[in-house]
């Protein structure tokens, strides 16, 4: 049985690392659309298993799949990911002194079926300064992250006051229930 990481995220691959020691990535193109009517919190599992679904193919029938999906919603409103510097600015403009949820979901495709997996970690930011922000997207340029921030990188140790779940969760993966799950399988 061969694992299979279904992200190019650099962040999720480094995650997973730490649970399991021998996989492959393997990525399938997939439309992140989802239906306007789905409440916020619901998005990056919808996303989560709509990716780990595109792998429901002969060619991976005997392997374990996991995709994963991260969204950042404030005031009922999704932040995905910035297309420009303008854009990563008024983000975080909108982000600062403020708290926020992140929601991360993984999905596991095994033997035919979907497990999905859940969390929801408060952020909160300090009041960052203009010449933060500007300072942080010259030098990260966090255009591939959704809300335009990672919380390993520089804006997350001098800009997040305290957060209240899983920081892992935030990185961009709910690591604690992928690996009990794995567990619960026997794939662990």
């Amino acid at each position: 049985m061969r694992i299979i990481l279904g992200s190019q995220s650099p962040r999720r691959k480094e995650l997973l690392t730490h649970i399991i020691k021998e996989f492959e990535i393997v990525v399938k193109p997939v439309e992140e659309n989802y239906p306007a009517d789905l409440p916020k919190q619901k998005i990056a599992g919808f996303l989560a298993e709509k990716k780990a679904k595109a792998f429901n193919t002969e060619d991976f029938t005997d392997d374990l799949i996991i995709t994963a999906d991260t969204t950042v919603v404030l005031d009922n409103a999704l932040l995905e990911k910035a297309a420009d510097k303008q854009e990563a600015i008024g983000m975080l403009e909108k982000l600062s002194g403020r708290e926020h949820a992140v929601i991360s979901a993984a999905c596991i495709l095994f033997r035919g079926e979907t497990y999905l997996l859940e969390d929801e970690t408060k952020v909160f930011f300090k009041t960052l300064t203009e010449k933060e922000m500007n300072y942080y997207i010259d030098q990260y340029q966090p255009y591939d992250k959704a809300g335009a921030y990672g919380i390993q990188e520089w804006i997350g140790m001098i800009g997040i006051e305290k957060i209240e779940g899983s920081y892992f969760n935030v990185v961009g993966m709910p690591v604690h229930k992928l690996y009990a799950q794995l567990v619960e399988l026997g794939v662990l």
